[in-house]
């Protein structure tokens, strides 16, 4: 499957592995692709950066919008927020990342170096409020995860146009039509952020890991990704 005119995808992000219309019959733009039908998409999370994290994730897209979607996970950090998004990059792989693309060899992935493979964010999937990529560092407007585990769910999540959230390697463009389109067909990538790896039960800075490259008041620990999934 070719995503855009701008890049071929491979194999892990190509398969649309489950689709289903609903309703009346879709309508077709000039490329023949429906614009309007509803879709089920689903995505086995699985765990980045050793967070021993596991979960998955469904979302039923219609138009520019997310009628619904769910998220479950485990294994998460105890008690603390989790930021998750939906990450989609007319530029990148759309898919999940792997230590290869760890820059500076520190041995573990932080949200940019992520950034090739999953896209920059275009959903922020909180609890309330604004959920355009605007709201991606609000963290205290994300699920909190109850004795590691999570939970969430929330309707009609409207697509937007993103022309950039500010962050290098985050901007990410493309109208709310371009968007929707790209992920009902495969290219949607859910990535839940937050670990704790040095076991002490809380978000802190006094570790190697020190400060999230995306905001000095964060501890990386807040913002590294710890589980991932495509939305097929």
């Amino acid at each position: 499957m070719k995503r855009n005119s701008k890049l071929a995808l491979g194999g892990a992000a190509a398969a649309v592995l489950a689709v289903v219309s609903m309703g009346a019959g879709p309508v077709l733009a000039q490329n023949g692709k429906a614009t309007d039908r509803s879709v089920t998409l689903t995505a086995v999370l699985t765990e980045l950066n050793g967070s021993g994290a596991s979960g998955s994730a469904t979302a039923v897209v219609k138009n520019q919008k997310i009628e619904h979607i769910e998220v479950h996970a485990t294994g998460l950090t105890p008690d603390a927020p989790h930021a998750q998004h939906i990450h989609y990059g007319n530029d990148a792989l759309n898919e999940c990342p792997t230590l290869a693309l760890d820059t500076n060899s520190d041995g573990r992935l932080n949200t940019l170096e992520g950034v090739p493979a999953y896209g920059p964010v275009v959903v922020s999937l909180n609890t309330s409020g604004d959920t355009t990529p605007a709201s991606f560092l609000d963290v205290a407007r994300f699920p909190v995860s109850q004795d590691g585990i999570f939970n969430y769910s929330r309707d009609n999540i409207e697509f937007t146009d993103v022309a950039g959230t500010g962050y290098p390697g985050l901007g990410g463009f493309g109208t709310a039509k371009q968007i929707a389109d790209s992920i009902r067909e495969g290219e949607g990538v859910v990535v839940i952020h937050g670990l704790d790896y040095d076991g002490n039960g809380t978000y802190n800075v006094s570790n190697p890991e020190g400060t999230s490259e995306l905001n000095p008041n964060l501890p990386a620990e807040a913002t590294d990704p710890a589980l991932c999934g495509v939305l097929r």
